[in-house]
């Protein structure tokens, strides 16, 4: 998920990376075994017993304080920290202004910023440093479905502090919520369940009606289906079923915005599959709307403009299925996806057109070319959230997009967010690492009925391909803590031929822990192809971000046969750079379109280094600066001709110059090369 600018960040999508959750790990045998992370001992029916108490103190039915908490948090606290969209807490109050620029000046310099492309605006909170740092100031959004931790705090006539750490108080003020919305919507507490619809659409925080009512109705399916979890902290919290038929007609009162016919989700059929849109909306700065700042997606008409669609990006939520829906459904959020699917039971909401270009990847040139998918879960905790169910939807979707889009199903084109790379040196450092290390790749390959070990064998490629079911590295958070052992999609790369070398350092994360879940820069994973360097012993060595790097791999258990075009620096050439995008050259643009500088990544290729590309494309940039319905008129794509390979550089992929590099023409004889024509 990308972030827009006000909203915090501790790691992963795409939104935050609120938390980090035995047996002997092949992978790392150097490493000591850690077993499980335990909570410390609590009373495990305390946060029941807190919910029942607050129900009854405020006259809510405890089983929809207790669905409310559900599909806002999974009752889960984060230990009090926010969440990507400024929520607090196992009921989500939130908290959300923004740091803005104050001087026309200073806006003129967002603008200028917000032209070279849209990655700036959907994920870098440092966006606005720089030439306009002076004139910050913080705009308080008049929105009180953004501000629902300070109003719980009034009811309660407590600090908004003690409602974000206290659990029993965030439930509390959760209640007391629940009831004013109540009062507003029916004109009392009701004494039935049914009758709480309203309220519980109001609690939603979204001012659309579709956006509203599918949160209540996802409520009242949550009561009707019941729920049972053991929280991160050691909680046990149980919803009965009950049956139960709400009464819409209470969400009226709310007048909440009402659009047109909802366009047809694009979804194969029997598969649960609706539309809920993503807002696309003009911000509102001070009572002044500017064509440059909109939310959250572009409109396109893709493919039909000569803009191709070429990849799937997969990411993960780091919050609720429902509350994703609610962010995207906010201008201010400048983030957005094609689809959201819900972990419980596969449930799809595609929220922008997959003609329209969602900023999803944190990368325009992978914007413009891709669909990006959203799967309910936080990667640190894996296989709580990426289930069948979870898995099977997705693919269903995968495979449906692939034929309708001519994608490939391959590990080329089916990408994860923490493959996307960044768009300059200093973006490389702060791109999403989601879905994260427990994403079972090869089953959902197979799933999609494109098992790795189907591919063409290369000599000399291998394709990552540990045995998920019993590949358990250890972990850690970034503060260290131990992540309980469970099964992971990657390998740890050595510097060296032996457990007791150093794992290597990526160039734009080296100070990054080495164990830390979050470190992708020491981790090769499941469907990523190399070429091999060296062998010894058990060991094999690949060409991995400008380096050597060695891996476990006792008769190539570890990896599959891999196929692709092998690419190494230029005869003649010292080094050569490799880039985040592939952008045409400066002669390309027309005037009226800003030239896009490329800016190279923090690594150089040297001689003998071989690397793996996926394919040979053109330059090209998809210009969409401003807020419009009628993209044809304001829109453009622009193709240069100068040629680029995207490769497998190292967790990430990365573009090369094709006037940079040689192509490997012969695996037995590596030092032979040859300069690949247009032909080809």
């Amino acid at each position: 998920m990308k972030k827009s600018k006000w909203l915090k960040f501790a790691g992963s999508l795409s939104l935050t990376g609120l938390l980090f959750s035995s047996t002997f790990s092949p992978m790392s045998p150097s490493f000591p075994s850690q077993g499980m992370a335990y909570a410390e001992t609590v009373d495990s029916l305390e946060l029941q017993e807190a919910f029942a108490q607050a129900a009854q103190e405020f006259n809510v039915p405890v089983e929809i304080l207790l669905a409310v908490g559900y599909n806002m948090s999974l009752w889960e606290h984060h230990g009090g920290k926010p969440s990507a969209s400024g929520g607090y807490g196992l009921m989500h109050l939130t908290d959300v202004n923004i740091d803005r620029l104050k001087d026309p000046e200073a806006l003129e310099h967002q603008l200028h910023l917000y032209q070279a492309g849209k990655e700036d605006t959907s994920q870098d909170p440092q966006m606005m440093e720089g030439p306009a740092t002076e004139t910050r100031s913080t705009l308080v959004i008049d929105d009180p479905g953004l501000h629902t931790l300070t109003m719980a705090a009034d009811l309660l006539s407590l600090p908004p502090e003690t409602l974000k750490q206290d659990k029993k108080q965030n439930i509390r003020g959760a209640a007391a919520l629940l009831a004013k919305y109540a009062k507003q919507t029916v004109g009392a507490s009701p004494t039935d369940i049914e009758n709480w619809y309203g309220a519980v659409a109001e609690y939603s925080g979204s001012s659309d009606y579709t956006g509203a009512i599918d949160f209540a109705d996802r409520v009242y399916e949550t009561i009707n289906n019941g729920a049972v979890k053991h929280t991160e902290d050691g909680y046990s919290i149980t919803l009965s079923p009950k049956q139960t038929n709400p009464n819409k007609e209470s969400i009226n009162a709310l007048n909440l915005k009402k659009h047109p016919e909802d366009t047809q989700a694009d979804c194969p059929k029997r598969l649960a599959c609706h539309y809920v849109p993503a807002a696309y909306k003009k911000i509102d700065h001070d009572g002044t709307l500017y064509e440059w700042s909109y939310g959250n997606y572009d409109i396109g008409n893709r493919p039909n403009d000569n803009q191709e669609i070429k990849y799937i990006v997969l990411h993960d939520t780091e919050i609720s299925y429902d509350l994703t829906k609610t962010v995207f459904q906010r201008e201010w959020t400048q983030a957005s996806a094609h689809y959201v699917i819900r972990s419980s039971d596969g449930d799809i909401t595609q929220m922008v057109d997959n003609k329209d270009i969602a900023w999803h990847a944190g990368n325009w040139y992978f914007n413009s070319k891709s669909i990006g998918i959203e799967h309910e879960g936080i990667a640190i905790e894996g296989a709580a959230w990426y289930n069948e169910q979870l898995y099977h939807a997705s693919a269903r979707l995968v495979k449906h997009l692939s034929k309708e889009y001519n994608i490939p199903l391959d590990r080329d084109h089916i990408i994860a967010h923490d493959e996307v790379p960044g768009t300059s040196e200093t973006r490389q450092p702060t791109m999403h690492w989601d879905p994260g290390p427990f994403w079972d790749w090869a089953h959902y390959m197979q799933v999609l009925g494109a098992p790795l070990e189907s591919g063409k064998r290369q000599k000399d490629i291998v394709q990552m391909r540990p045995n998920f079911n019993t590949n358990q590295p250890i972990l850690q958070t970034p503060s260290g803590e131990p992540v309980p052992q469970q099964s992971a999609n990657f390998v740890y790369l050595y510097t060296s031929p032996s457990f007791d070398a150093p794992l290597i350092k990526d160039a734009a994360i080296p100070e990054a822990q080495p164990l830390d879940a979050s470190n992708w820069g020491n981790k090769a994973v499941t469907g990523q192809t190399f070429y091999k360097a060296e062998e010894q012993g058990n060991w094999t060595a690949i060409w991995y971000g400008g380096q050597k790097a060695w891996f476990y791999n006792p008769k190539g258990t570890n990896t599959t046969k891999g196929s692709g075009i092998v690419v190494t620096p230029k005869e003649g050439k010292t080094g050569i750079p490799v880039y985040g995008v592939a952008y045409p050259e400066a002669e390309a643009f027309p005037g009226d379109i800003p030239v896009r500088e490329m800016s190279p990544l923090q690594y150089t290729l040297s001689p003998g280094q071989n690397y793996v590309a996926t394919e040979k494309v053109k330059g090209s940039y998809y210009s969409a600066p401003v807020y419009t319905y009628n993209p044809e008129t304001t829109h453009k794509i622009v193709w240069g001709d100068d040629e680029f390979y995207l490769i497998h550089l190292n967790h990430r992929l990365a573009f090369v110059r094709a006037s940079d590099v040689d192509v490997v023409t012969s695996h037995k004889q590596k030092h032979k090369h040859h300069h690949i024509s247009d032909k080809q």
